[in-house]
């Protein structure tokens, strides 16, 4: 059993977890190398110019199709690809390690307890892929996707829609996410939030949240 002081403003009703480095580990340099293939730009260069750019941004908010990002990209890299073999190499960056597997273990846990609910900023591609190949999603009573959503973290629109479809207030959800600045985002509108670096902190997290569940 984990047991935790209770705080003054409410129990914890709603587990919330991030998917990406937390459920299941990816490397976006997978993709590079193999990109850099057909293309004149190196492993690197595509990782800088293309990981973090408009329009993956745009794809993981669902304002592009999975067409016209490969369009993009085609063009932006000079990329020698047809559409149906560059899927699979876009898609084919995730693994699960043994951190994954544990807090797989822990979510199907809590379900028992609590509602568990999962947010992620991914692209219907990704999520098409993940879903058909690692068995992480059964474990979530509510899923909420930032190409569903028109939004991505940490855009306070999508922390707002997802309070608003879990139906509890903000500070009734306790939420764990690996990236910093997402997790203020959240907290900013009253989730309480928790960095992941790794699993033995996140049980310590959800012990000083008050959370208790037979393990």
């Amino acid at each position: 059993m984990i047991r935790g002081t209770e705080f003054m403003d409410g129990e914890i009703k709603v587990i919330l977890f991030d998917l990406g480095r937390v459920l299941v580990d990816f490397d976006h340099k997978r993709a590079a190398e193999r990109i850099s293939a057909f293309c004149p730009k190196t492993a690197l260069e595509i990782y800088n110019l293309f990981f973090e750019s408009r329009v993956t941004v745009d794809f993981e908010a669902g304002k592009i199709t999975p067409e016209n990002f490969y369009l993009e990209v085609k063009n932006m890299l000079d990329l020698k690809l047809s559409y149906a073999s560059f899927v699979p190499i876009w898609n084919d960056i995730f693994f699960l390690s043994p951190k994954n597997r544990s807090v797989f273990r822990l979510a199907n846990s809590l379900r028992a307890y609590y509602k568990t609910a999962l947010l992620s900023n991914i692209n219907v591609l990704h999520y098409e892929y993940v879903k058909k190949n690692f068995p992480v999603f059964s474990v979530f009573d509510q899923i909420f996707l930032s190409f569903e959503l028109g939004a991505i973290k940490p855009d306070k629109r999508i922390y707002e829609q997802v309070i608003g479809r879990l139906q509890v207030g903000p500070q009734e959800i306790f939420y764990t996410d690996d990236r910093a600045e997402l997790v203020e985002s959240a907290k900013s509108l009253g989730i309480r939030g928790c960095v992941f670096t790794d699993f033995e902190q996140l049980v310590n997290d959800i012990n000083q949240a008050g959370i208790t569940f037979q393990k």
